[in-house]
């Protein structure tokens, strides 16, 4: 078992280290600060210095790593995966700037995957550019959406077009002016069989009766800085029937494709969010004096930082295996392993952050530095992409029935 890098991955990550040093780190105060004098806040993608960035990013070769085949880099799962690591350090500002951003990102994968050769002039090609921005429309309000059959918009043929009637939320990206398409998923089909009831249409931002109600906010957190999460309303949009992807009923069979690479994407990430939360605690307990010596000399504060590196590295195997079969055997093959890793990820992040929160102080709680935000942010991975108790349902029925299999032979 090898555990290196092989030649391109480490010829990338030697590259995007020293852009991230030199361009993304000293970036971030500057991004906020253009932030607070766009003219809509919800357009953090026209900040000037993000435009830098992204223009940089692509003359160095770090652009669309996360994308195989002919319209990405053309890397596998396992070596984009330490590459997305490093991006989450800093948290939305680096993705962005290599236009390795979700929602765009999974939404790539679909039109690539799936999309006809009109669908990819129109949409595909100008995302891949990083020209727009888009937005994927499933949750609803109304119903639980942790089963994405209950979903409740509907999608109807009427002549060459398709009428949408139906609410959204917690759609991420929407808010920003710049998401310029949505992929929709609604029901075509209520009587076929509950898996082939649902499909998926490209709604233009400014097609007539589409309506963004409102930003939501996670933990009083609005999220300017990623375009939000919005509230949506579809009255009776009509579109024309070339807008379908794939074919009316396979809705559900595209998320399934959509939301694998989605779900590692969330968790590479989120070990880049976990080091930097080691790097920072380990800092704060050094400078912070309390009852005559640093906290860091203090067993609690240690068994936190040693906790924290023993949870992060079996993180990163765990991620970096699910990665490897997703290459050799396929997402459907990985799917146990992907489970595990979306159960494990954001939990694991999560006390890692809470700790590194801790030592912090009050401090913690601030602006000043961000914990609280990026607590925020990988709390709501427990929900996106399906909560933990869906996938630990799924994950203990196939293991009982391998378990029952074997017992049988």
């Amino acid at each position: 078992m090898d555990f290196a890098y092989d030649a391109m991955t480490q010829e990338l990550r030697e590259k995007l280290e020293v852009f991230m040093d030199e361009r993304i780190y000293p970036a971030e105060p500057v991004f906020a600060e253009q932030m607070e004098a766009l003219d809509d806040p919800w357009a953090w993608t026209r900040a000037p210095v993000l435009q830098e960035l992204r223009g940089e990013a692509r003359a160095r070769g770090l652009w669309n790593l996360f994308l195989p085949g002919e319209h990405g880099a053309g890397l596998t799962n396992l070596q984009y995966a330490p590459l997305a690591e490093i991006t989450g350090r800093s948290g939305h500002l680096a993705p962005a700037a290599l236009n390795c951003a979700a929602p765009d990102t999974g939404n790539m994968e679909v039109l690539t995957m799936f999309g006809t050769d009109q669908q990819k002039q129109q949409w595909l090609e100008p995302l891949l550019t990083g020209q727009i921005r888009s937005a994927f429309a499933m949750t609803e309000p109304g119903v639980a959406s942790s089963d994405a059959t209950n979903i409740a918009t509907r999608i109807e043929r009427e002549g060459d077009d398709y009428v949408i009637n139906g609410r959204k939320w917690w759609i991420s990206g929407a808010m920003n002016p710049d998401a310029k398409i949505f992929i929709v998923m609604g029901k075509t089909d209520p009587t076929a069989d509950r898996h082939r009831q649902q499909s998926q249409i490209l709604i233009p931002r400014d097609t007539p009766g589409v309506v963004v109600k409102r930003g939501l906010h996670v933990f009083g957190y609005h999220g300017h800085d990623h375009g939000g999460h919005a509230e949506l309303e579809f009255n009776d949009v009509r579109v024309p029937a070339t807008n379908l992807i794939g074919n009316e009923g396979d809705g559900f069979a595209i998320a399934q494709a959509r939301l694998g690479p989605g779900r590692i994407h969330h968790c590479m990430r989120s070990i880049g969010i976990a080091e930097r939360a080691i790097e920072l605690m380990c800092d704060r307990a050094s400078e912070r004096v309390a009852f005559g010596k640093p906290i860091a000399e203090q067993g609690v504060v240690r068994d936190w930082i040693a906790e924290s590196r023993v949870r992060v590295e079996q993180l990163r195997l765990l991620v970096l295996k699910t990665a490897w079969l997703m290459d050799t055997v396929g997402n459907k093959g990985a799917h146990t392993e992907i489970q595990a890793i979306k159960i494990a990820t954001p939990k694991t992040v999560e006390w890692i952050l809470d700790k590194a929160i801790q030592v912090h102080g009050a401090g913690g709680l601030s602006e000043d530095f961000p914990l609280a935000s990026l607590f925020a942010g990988v709390r709501t991975l427990r929900f996106a992409d399906g909560p933990d108790e869906v996938h630990k349902n799924a994950l203990a029925r196939n293991e009982l029935k391998r378990r029952a299999a074997a017992r049988t032979t």
